[in-house]
């Protein structure tokens, strides 16, 4: 399959200006063609009626029959050109007068009464010869001794007809003419007008991953620009962002990675060296297991922050009842707690607005963070407390107090505020990410604090109003 040839955006907007100044132009042209034409009509109309009230004036006053015979020149005089048509006769008889040059052909129309007012309307506008129009106009006279006669008196409008072909041609011709000058100039300013979006994107070519930090620069770019340019900077900011995380979240997985596969590799390597006992096999693939296992969850984990659905998780967040949710968590780490004699009390009223599996997964977190670094024999509290705009969630336990210069970390990926490591077999560093990513999709806040040996995580999820 061919591609498909982009068009140039200039070039179409050039023709698609030059055929509405081409129509506009024709349109105008027209109009003042027709206008023209009718101007010229009236005038010609004018022009044949009062030839021929003359004429009926002229002979009602003199000898008629005389004036014919001795001054017929005086007639063809008064017509002027050998377009001119002039018959003066009696009814059925051969005319007394025909003055007829050009011998057009005239056709038998109804005379207008003797004591009719000539007007515009009284002139007969025929078909004529080869397209030329043909006006005319009969009237009855009294002429004494001869009685009733019939002037017809009419014109071929050649002159009329050739005027209004030459202006319709000029018309045509000074609209492609035009239409041909406003496109080059309408192709020229276009190509011009768009010289900065060029440059913004010849800007935008040089941008790539290693100056991500690179933005484009809006001075003397047009206003309909500047929203372009802002969403591109405001995306290449996104883009940048994710780049460092993408890098920091890489980083760390090969660090955290590399500790149980290290671990992995010299455990096995030192047991093939040497034959050992049974017991010794058993106890090495028992540590493989554990570090197979803490492989196992951390990729788990790095695949729920990766599949994790925005939208889904809107679409599917429902009204839950806060009192079951806590008291489901409190049952389940029961066992887990009891093994380090921590007793669990949970406490919760209201309605929580989140998507059931995501709300269960943060505070699983929150309670195996607790139970793994809480102090033995102490109590872990899960609570659920109401406010006007959604509700708050609190896992708190007693132990060791964190930093303050540790906490607003504690929900980056891989971090830990024990550097030794002395827990890795048994965390990951994701835990507390998964809980930050559960609460960004639900638009909620997340916070901890950590005081007088008592560390309490605060989530709190805003209500279906909101």
């Amino acid at each position: 399959m061919s591609r498909q040839r982009p068009y140039s955006l200039t070039l179409r907007l050039a023709l698609i200006f030059a055929l509405l100044a081409f129509a506009l132009l024709a349109t105008l042209g027209v109009a003042l063609y027709r206008e023209l034409e009718r101007e010229l009509i009236r005038r010609d109309d004018a022009a044949l009626i009062s030839r021929v009230d003359q004429l009926r004036n002229l002979l009602n006053d003199s000898n008629t029959l005389d004036l014919i015979k001795t001054k017929p020149e005086l007639f063809q005089n008064m017509l002027g050109n050998r377009e001119s048509v002039l018959s003066i006769a009696a009814p059925g008889q051969q005319p007394l007068l025909l003055v007829n040059p050009g011998n057009i052909a005239l056709p038998s129309i109804q005379p207008l009464p003797k004591d009719h007012r000539l007007m515009l309307s009284d002139v007969q506008h025929l078909p004529g010869l080869n397209g030329i129009p043909f006006s005319m106009v009969a009237v009855a006279i009294d002429s004494g001794d001869l009685g009733s006669l019939q002037i017809t008196s009419g014109r071929l409008m050649t002159e009329r007809t050739a005027v209004l072909a030459s202006y319709r041609l000029s018309v045509y011709i000074l609209a492609s003419i035009a239409a041909i000058t406003l496109a080059l100039v309408g192709y020229l300013l276009v190509h011009r007008g768009l010289l900065p979006l060029r440059r913004l994107a010849r800007h935008a070519q040089g941008i790539g991953v290693s100056n991500l930090a690179e933005r484009l620069d809006s001075q003397g770019a047009p206003k309909e620009l500047l929203p372009m340019i802002d969403s591109f900077n405001t995306m290449l900011e996104r883009l940048a962002k994710g780049f460092v995380q993408l890098g920091q979240v890489s980083t760390d997985m090969a660090h955290e990675l590399r500790t149980p596969i290290n671990n992995l590799l010299g455990e096995t390597q030192v047991a093939l060296q040497q034959h050992r006992s049974i017991e010794s096999y058993q106890q090495l693939l028992a540590s493989n297991v554990e570090e197979l296992e803490r492989l196992a969850r951390m990729l788990d984990n790095m695949l729920f922050l990766a599949r994790t659905d925005p939208a889904s998780a809107m679409r599917q967040r429902q009204a839950l009842d806060a009192a079951d949710e806590v008291e489901r968590i409190a049952d389940y780490f029961e066992g887990l707690a009891g093994d380090v004699y921590m007793h669990i009390t949970a406490l919760g009223e209201g309605v929580i607005w989140a998507e059931p599996m995501l709300l269960r997964r943060a505070l699983a977190n929150l309670c195996a963070n607790a139970i793994k670094y809480g102090a033995p024999g102490s109590e872990l509290s899960i609570q659920a407390v109401p406010d006007g705009a959604g509700i708050n969630l609190r896992v708190s336990n007693h132990g060791q107090t964190i930093p303050a210069e540790h906490l607003p970390r504690l929900f980056e990926r891989f971090y830990r505020v024990d550097e030794s490591r002395e827990r890795s077999s048994q965390s990951n560093g994701l835990g507390l990410s998964i809980v930050a990513t559960i609460m960004q999709l639900h638009n909620g806040r997340y916070r901890v604090s950590s005081e007088d040996g008592v560390t309490c995580f605060e989530l709190f999820f805003p209500g279906r109003e909101a």
